[in-house]
Protein backbone atom coordinates (compact mmCIF):
# COMPACT_ATOMS: atom_id res chain seq x y z
CA UNK A 1 0.00 0.00 0.00
CA UNK A 2 1.18 3.46 -0.87
CA UNK A 3 1.82 6.13 1.73
CA UNK A 4 -0.39 9.24 2.16
CA UNK A 5 2.73 11.43 1.14
CA UNK A 6 4.06 9.35 -2.10
CA UNK A 7 0.59 9.28 -3.21
CA UNK A 8 0.33 13.42 -2.11
CA UNK A 9 3.57 13.73 -4.10
CA UNK A 10 2.60 11.41 -7.04
CA UNK A 11 -1.04 13.92 -7.12
CA UNK A 12 0.82 17.04 -6.95
CA UNK A 13 3.20 15.97 -9.64
CA UNK A 14 -0.07 15.25 -11.71
CA UNK A 15 -1.58 18.28 -10.95
CA UNK A 16 1.73 20.09 -11.86
CA UNK A 17 2.01 18.31 -15.11
CA UNK A 18 -1.36 18.62 -16.27
CA UNK A 19 -1.80 22.38 -15.64
CA UNK A 20 1.39 23.81 -16.26
CA UNK A 21 0.25 27.39 -16.76
CA UNK A 22 -1.15 27.41 -12.97
CA UNK A 23 0.25 28.46 -10.30
CA UNK A 24 -0.29 26.11 -7.03
CA UNK A 25 0.77 26.46 -3.82
CA UNK A 26 4.07 24.78 -2.57
CA UNK A 27 3.52 22.74 -1.21
CA UNK A 28 0.39 21.57 -1.84
CA UNK A 29 -1.00 19.94 1.10
CA UNK A 30 -3.64 17.65 2.05
CA UNK A 31 -5.67 20.72 2.78
CA UNK A 32 -5.66 22.29 0.04
CA UNK A 33 -8.47 22.40 -2.09
CA UNK A 34 -9.42 22.14 -5.72
CA UNK A 35 -11.47 24.69 -6.22
CA UNK A 36 -11.08 27.49 -3.65
CA UNK A 37 -7.21 27.12 -3.35
CA UNK A 38 -6.29 25.48 -6.94
CA UNK A 39 -8.84 27.36 -8.94
CA UNK A 40 -10.54 24.47 -10.41
CA UNK A 41 -13.34 24.21 -12.35
CA UNK A 42 -15.48 20.96 -12.61
CA UNK A 43 -14.05 19.74 -15.93
CA UNK A 44 -10.59 20.58 -14.14
CA UNK A 45 -11.24 17.55 -12.48
CA UNK A 46 -12.85 15.11 -15.29
CA UNK A 47 -9.01 16.16 -17.21
CA UNK A 48 -7.37 15.22 -13.71
CA UNK A 49 -8.90 11.94 -13.24
CA UNK A 50 -8.14 10.76 -16.64
CA UNK A 51 -4.56 12.17 -16.12
CA UNK A 52 -4.52 9.81 -12.96
CA UNK A 53 -5.92 6.88 -14.78
CA UNK A 54 -3.12 7.31 -17.02
CA UNK A 55 -0.07 8.01 -14.23
CA UNK A 56 -1.29 4.68 -12.31
CA UNK A 57 -2.16 2.64 -15.19
CA UNK A 58 -5.82 1.68 -14.50
CA UNK A 59 -9.29 2.93 -14.61
CA UNK A 60 -10.32 4.10 -11.19
CA UNK A 61 -13.69 5.22 -10.15
CA UNK A 62 -13.81 8.81 -10.28
CA UNK A 63 -17.48 8.77 -10.95
CA UNK A 64 -19.11 7.40 -8.04
CA UNK A 65 -16.17 9.32 -6.01
CA UNK A 66 -17.39 12.46 -7.06
CA UNK A 67 -21.00 11.68 -6.85
CA UNK A 68 -20.51 10.82 -3.22
CA UNK A 69 -19.57 13.94 -2.39
CA UNK A 70 -21.62 15.87 -4.61
CA UNK A 71 -24.25 13.65 -2.99
CA UNK A 72 -23.32 14.57 0.69
CA UNK A 73 -23.04 18.44 -0.25
CA UNK A 74 -19.80 18.85 -0.33
CA UNK A 75 -18.92 22.65 -2.13
CA UNK A 76 -15.24 21.74 -2.63
CA UNK A 77 -12.43 19.05 -2.89
CA UNK A 78 -9.61 18.93 -0.45
CA UNK A 79 -6.75 16.85 -1.70
CA UNK A 80 -6.88 14.64 1.17
CA UNK A 81 -10.12 13.37 -0.06
CA UNK A 82 -8.65 12.72 -3.02
CA UNK A 83 -5.57 10.89 -1.82
CA UNK A 84 -7.71 8.99 0.21
CA UNK A 85 -9.57 7.65 -2.67
CA UNK A 86 -6.32 6.68 -4.12
CA UNK A 87 -5.34 4.97 -1.58
CA UNK A 88 -8.50 2.62 -1.73
CA UNK A 89 -8.22 2.05 -5.74
CA UNK A 90 -4.41 1.93 -6.54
Amino acid sequence: MRTTEDLLAALAEVVRNTFPDRDLPEPVELTTRAFADLGFASIDLVVLAERLDAHFGRRLPFGTFLKGLRDCGAEDLELGELVAFLQKHV
